[in-house]
């Protein structure tokens, strides 16, 4: 008995053994069908090869046309725009190289990771442990031997597939090495160039370091257009937000403009509105001036378009405006600086374009000196433009000097830069003189403003503008005079990789340039919420005999400001690489103090969110609260402001508001009910009377006329006959002032119809006392 309980039990364990064996097995061949499937479906949807090769191509198409004239066909002399324009086409096709290599590494590492799950599974010591039983073992091998042959065809696939992507990525590697090292040399040739800058490069007797003209126009248009078309696609996004910023500044200023017609407050020549002229042409030309800035280092074409477009219309704007002279002095500057920016993107040197930089910095300095000496500056408007004008008349001379001594590089960076820096001058300064004109016409506009919400002090607004606006030109127009030398490239270089350095503070990485990110979006998440309550919950001033427009948003407006705010801090420490848990730490830590010492805080804007979302009272509102009652100016986060009748503003935290017994007028519609009290003299006709109250209170057009106004006859009173009016008047504010009015013209009409109202009168009878003792003794002596 005991040896069989031993082969029993044995038994027993063997066979639990081989079940859980048979059940691992099962899993196992489950989880190698899954992975299978999910390979199949990866290398279905996976890669495009074709469309990398044709990349791959391209690129180096592309980068054969970037190497041409520096690499390849290397003319004797290189010109410092053909070396930048090549550089910022080389970052171009380097972002695109490593886009694809990123691309090809990660669907490698798939293929790897499907590969090494599907060895890892086949080859696990449980798929080897074969049953005892002769009928279960042939069932399981007829099983391996239908996975052998599922993963048969999907393992050869991922081995090609793999080696396919293999392949190219020793083709992009090669391509991402090829353009580094381009990239390197063209650094250098620009470093050299920098060291060379008062070299002599060449004579005008030498024709072997010049190009035909036509093949260099050939030449500069193919690398100018592929770089153009580069940029545009890489930033496309940033280019539909200038448009968009246009399109809402263009709605706001025509919406202005519409505002001062209907007052009548527009002059004739536009004096002092400058801004509301030409209001689309302002909004282009303000958004163009201003965020051009959000567009990273755009090539020179790009920029050229930029500074063409608000140019022209600048010159639309000033047509009749300006003296004539200095009229005359622009359009010369402008056609100069066309003819400029055209020469700027000729990449080769040539005999016609030497000769044409000559007149071209000649007609500079002319015109430059006519302007100093014959223009009157007290025309001009703004009298920098007069050092501006100087400072281009330098560098025209110093072009010419250069370029007769055959520094051609360096006569073509000053001769491009005089132009570009005056007119660049003139628009910031003319762009910072129309937006202090936009915000100073706004102040007879917006003027009722919170400065909880944001607040200008339209009082310091004049003619001038603040002298921060001028420092933000003056530091815009450095940056963009500034790119056009190298020694710009050679300072802003370390400035922006101390910025964007990586440094740590315990786990945490970050950089200057994430933490700038940072306070900038919150700031702007601010400022942007403030904005958006200003403009909603002020009103302009009314036109003539028209009712100011109430504020629609109402209390919807905090949620809006809550959403702006919340996305901003979102973005914000998405910007600053801050991690979400660490946040969810923070918060939960502040949780605990919430709960502690803020309740009456968090109760104020708990009911904040209330109000916003029940909306029993909305921004423009006419509440009574305790018998104190005003208007609801704003709805606020913690706390809520209403302005009383008194000129007060009453500030009141939202849980108080929430819990008081609140009237709100304005819930039920404008209207309101009035009544008016008065007696009539005894012995009137009280049927023509209610004949004439009636036709008094219809005549007046802020009495509606529905529910109709009635009279009614209350008692006989002492002196005279109670007579009460009950009216409704179409706007709440008209209450008292139509109560005002009909008393007054009923006092005229009663009088008119012999009408009258008896003031309180009483008779007294005086009873003397000696007559009163005769009447006594009368009464006495009757029998």
């Amino acid at each position: 008995m005991k040896k069989f309980a031993e082969e029993t039990k044995k038994k027993s364990i063997a066979e639990r053994e081989s079940d859980k064996a048979a059940i691992l097995q099962d899993q196992i061949l489950e989880t190698v069908k899954r992975t299978m499937q999910r390979a199949k479906t990866y290398l279905k949807n996976g890669l495009d090869t074709t469309g990398i090769n044709e990349d791959l191509l391209n690129i180096q198409y592309w980068h054969e046309v970037a190497s041409d004239g520096i690499l390849t066909h290397r003319q004797s002399l290189i010109t410092y725009r053909d070396l930048t324009t090549t550089y910022n086409l080389l970052k171009v096709l380097e972002s695109r190289a490593l886009k694809n290599k990123l691309t090809l590494d990660n669907f490698q590492h798939r293929l790897s990771s499907f590969r090494f799950q599907l060895d890892s599974l086949t080859s696990d010591s449980a798929m080897f442990a074969f049953p005892d039983d002769s009928a279960t073992l042939m069932k399981y091998l007829q099983k391996l031997i239908v996975v052998a042959r599922e993963i048969s065809p999907i393992d050869s696939t991922l081995k090609k597939a793999m080696s396919d992507v293999q392949t190219l990525q020793t083709q992009v590697n090669l391509q991402v090495y090829k353009i580094a090292g381009t990239q390197e040399e063209i650094e250098s040739n620009q470093h050299t160039i920098y060291r060379s800058t008062f070299s002599r490069e060449l004579s005008m007797s030498d024709d072997t370091v010049y190009q035909p003209f036509r093949e260099t126009l050939r030449y500069s248009k193919a690398k100018s257009s592929l770089t153009l078309l580069f940029y545009t696609e890489n930033t496309i996004g940033n280019i539909c937000l200038l448009f968009v910023l246009m399109v809402l500044s263009a709605i706001y200023l025509v919406s202005l403009k519409r505002i001062y017609r209907q007052k009548n407050l527009l002059n004739k020549d536009f004096n002092g509105q400058l801004v509301l002229r030409y209001p689309v042409l302002s909004a282009i030309f303000i958004v163009l001036n201003v965020f051009q800035f959000i567009l990273p280092a755009p090539p020179f074409l790009f920029s050229a378009i930029i500074w063409i477009i608000p140019a022209l219309t600048l010159t639309v704007m000033f047509k009749g405006f300006i003296k004539g002279f200095w009229m005359q002095i622009w359009m010369a500057l402008i056609l100069l600086f066309l003819l400029a920016c055209a020469d700027n993107v000729l990449l080769q040197a040539s005999r016609i374009e030497r000769w044409g930089m000559l007149l071209l910095a000649a007609a500079g300095i002319v015109v430059g000196l006519r302007a100093i000496m014959k223009g009157r500056k007290e025309d001009l408007r703004e009298q920098w433009i007069v050092y501006f004008i100087g400072l281009l008349a330098i560098l025209e001379l110093a072009s010419v000097i250069a370029n007769l001594c055959g520094r051609y590089n360096f006569a073509k960076t000053l001769l491009t830069s005089g132009y570009f820096n005056v007119i660049i001058a003139i628009m910031f300064l003319w762009t910072v003189r129309i937006i202090n004109e936009g915000i100073s016409l706004a102040a007879h506009v917006y003027t009722r403003q919170d400065k909880k919400l944001f607040f200008i002090n339209f009082s310091r607004v004049g003619d001038r503008a603040p002298i921060l606006f001028y420092c933000f030109m003056i530091a815009g127009w450095f940056i963009l005079f500034g790119r056009n030398f190298y020694a710009f490239r050679l300072i802003s270089g370390p400035v922006k990789d101390f910025l964007s350095q990586d440094r740590n503070v315990g786990d945490y990485t970050f950089s200057i340039n994430t933490l700038l990110l940072f306070i900038l979006i919150m700031g702007l998440s601010v400022m942007i919420s403030k904005i958006v309550s200003y403009f909603a919950s002020d009103r302009h001033l009314p036109a003539s005999g028209q009712q100011a427009q109430k504020p629609k948003i109402g209390s919807w407006l905090l949620l809006i400001r809550i959403s702006i705010i919340s996305l901003g801090l979102f973005f914000a420490f998405a910007a600053a690489g801050i991690p979400m848990d660490k946040l969810a730490i923070v918060i939960g830590a502040l949780s605990v103090g919430i709960g502690f010492g803020l309740q009456t805080v968090v109760n104020n804007l708990v009911s904040g969110l209330i109000i916003a979302f029940e909306k029993p009272v909305n921004v423009g509102d006419v509440v009574e609260i305790d018998n104190q009652s005003g208007t609801m100016k704003s709805i606020g986060f913690r706390s809520s402001v209403i302005s009383t009748g008194d000129g007060a503003d009453m500030v009141m935290p939202n849980g108080d508001l929430l819990n008081s017994h609140l009237i709100n007028w304005t819930l039920g519609g404008s209207k309101r009910k009035m009544n008016l009290m008065l007696g009539i003299a005894y012995g009137t006709d009280l049927k023509k009377v209610q004949e004439l109250l009636i036709t008094i209170m219809q005549a007046d057009e802020r009495i509606v006329k529905y529910p109709a106004p009635a009279v009614i006859f209350q008692e006989f009173g002492d002196s005279a006959i109670d007579v009460k009016l009950f009216f409704w008047v179409r706007d709440m504010n008209d209450g008292f002032p139509v109560r005002s009015d009909l008393i007054v013209n009923i006092d005229q009409v009663f009088k008119a119809s012999n009408i009258s109202i008896p003031f309180p009168q009483q008779d007294i009878h005086i009873i003397r006392e000696d007559t009163a003792e005769k009447k006594d003794n009368d009464k006495e002596q009757l029998p």
